[in-house]
């Protein structure tokens, strides 16, 4: 009685209080719970840690997707900046490289780089976590030395000012793009204010030697002259789309340092929307696009035939002999690895070397020691050979169903001589007009005794792969400004002007700047494989 006598006693707006109390705690811990499970799934915790703490963070990766407007490109670029880099090096050591005997091929290394290939085909986006070392060892490269590149802190400040841009330009709409009946290698150079798809600041991979802008050179306007088809527009360059048309793809750049130069442009445009993972090793450089599983390779080979420095009948040891009938056997056997594969050659022809075919001494570039002998081969009808016999090597290889994009002779812009007699392109600040062309014989009979080469072994194709010849040598004749000319090195006490007697310093006049006109090179090759591979799709049985 007494308990439900008290029970009587107590308020009777008591429960009431109590349940609503409880309700507007459970709908505050409900909205807490909601907000903060929103903020985990934008940007998990432990990822943010991780990255600060250990240097790892595995949403480094630029999705344009994912973007909504340029606070959060701004945003995006600024979390990609605090990730630690190795910084004890520059991008622009370099090391020493191996002998020869250290760089021999042995079958254990070739067997891993054909596994490592089949690998990346398998896995899906994400599925690369190695770190890399930053370390690229090129194999038997121009100047007997390694360039160590490392994914160098980029420019906070400027990469923030300049990645909306980059991000609007690579995602234009790619309309009037060049079909079936345009021919993409007649036109002209227009003006276009817009600019270029990145900046030196904005990659890490250039070369200093080719990074005009951080070199001192004082104008760009050598940047925003983009190539018109005449009958026809050359899109700008969608990198989101070129990685999906891309997917499960291998593109690989073969040949000398023009080859780089365009790898490396291919690279700096890609990169402003991926950062991809350096798989190189000491036989080539590879970069590895995680999104689409996409990668993009370099392979040095001066010649694209088979070369030795060993002694040759009347031919002593220490000087390169070219056996013009042999393609180069060290990237050969990985050609059923690659989908694309863009050949560079020509230059270095110029240079000292003994050419052999069918086993016989024939002929010689700066070298013919006995003058009572007959020289029946050159150096531009060696060029022409070579051409033909990598090529045809490549139409005939039974594992090979891929496509090759010949790329034709580059031309320097050496006016007044050579690159070693006083041969200059400084104060070149424009495309040059008809009447400023300069005829370079030269370049004209190597240009002819390439597609010579071209034409013969087409007719020779026996497998299902495709063969193109990527004419640009008319269109960048008019391109004298394009070339880092003095501007090669950061050093501020460089000499960039004439001497009292008039002799130009010394300068590059065949290599391009980056950003410049090696960039319109991508967008070539971006209209061919889009061309080939919608064919493919229309006709599978080609």
């Amino acid at each position: 009685m007494m308990s439900l006598s008290s029970s009587k006693e107590i308020p009777s707006m008591a429960y009431p209080k109590t349940l609503l109390s409880i309700a507007a705690s459970a709908g505050g811990l409900a909205v807490f719970l909601i907000v903060a499970s929103s903020l985990l799934i934008s940007q998990p915790i432990g990822t943010t840690v991780s990255s600060y703490f250990y240097g790892v963070d595995h949403t480094e990766r630029f999705d344009i997707d994912s973007v909504n407007g340029n606070g959060d490109v701004v945003a995006e670029a600024f979390r990609n900046s605090l990730i630690p880099r190795n910084n004890s090096d520059s991008g622009d050591s370099v090391v020493k490289s191996q002998s020869n005997e250290q760089l021999s091929k042995d079958k254990t290394s070739e067997t891993r780089d054909a596994n490592e290939f089949s690998d990346a085909r398998r896995e899906g986006g994400g599925g690369v976590n190695r770190t890399s070392s930053g370390v690229v060892v090129e194999m038997g490269s121009e100047d007997s030395t390694n360039v160590k590149h490392q994914e160098k802190g980029v420019d906070v400040i400027k990469n923030i000012e300049n990645i909306g841009i980059n991000v609007q330009k690579t995602n234009r709409t790619r309309v009037n793009s060049a079909d079936s009946g345009c021919d993409l290698y007649h036109g002209k150079w227009v003006y276009d204010s817009t600019g270029p798809l990145y900046t030196n600041n904005s990659c890490p991979v250039l070369t200093q030697t080719q990074n005009c802008q951080g070199n001192g050179r004082p104008d760009k306007e050598y940047e925003n002259w983009r190539w018109k088809p005449t009958q026809c527009d050359l899109p700008h360059f969608d990198a989101k789309k070129f990685l999906e048309l891309m997917r499960g793809k291998t593109l690989a750049f073969v040949g000398d340092s023009v080859a780089r130069n365009q790898m490396e442009s291919l690279l700096c445009i890609l990169w402003q929307v991926e950062v991809p993972k350096n798989r190189g090793n000491r036989k080539m450089q590879r970069y590895y696009f995680r999104s689409t599983s996409t990668m993009i390779v370099r392979i040095w080979s001066s010649w694209l035939v088979h070369q030795t420095p060993e002694p040759f009948d009347f031919a002593p040891a220490g000087v390169n002999k070219l056996h013009l009938d042999s393609p180069d056997e060290r990237f050969m056997e990985l050609i059923p690895n690659f989908d694309v594969i863009v050949l560079s050659s020509g230059h270095w022809f110029a240079k000292q070397s003994v050419y052999i075919l069918n086993n016989e001494i024939v002929g010689g570039q700066l070298w013919w020691p006995d003058k009572s002998r007959e020289m029946k081969v050159n150096n531009i009808e060696a060029f022409g050979i070579s051409v033909e016999t990598i090529l045809t090597a490549l139409v005939k290889h039974p594992n090979y169903t891929g496509l090759t994009i010949l790329r034709s002779f580059s031309p320097d812009h050496y006016e007044g001589g050579a690159w070693n007699t006083g041969g200059s392109c400084t104060g070149k600040e424009k495309p040059a007009m008809d009447s400023e062309l300069v005829d370079n014989g030269f370049t004209n009979i190597m240009h002819e005794k390439q597609v010579t080469g071209f034409n013969h072994a087409i007719r020779k194709q026996t497998n299902k792969s495709k063969a193109v010849l990527m004419d640009i040598t008319n269109a960048f004749s008019y391109r004298h400004d394009g070339h880092p000319g003095p501007y090669r090195s950061p050093d501020p006490n460089k000499i960039t002007k004439r001497g009292p007697d008039g002799r130009p310093p010394p300068q590059d006049c065949l290599h391009w700047c980056m950003p410049g006109p090696v960039d319109t090179w991508n967008e070539l090759v971006f209209e061919i494989i889009e061309k080939e591979f919608v064919a493919r799709k229309s006709h599978p049985s080609v």
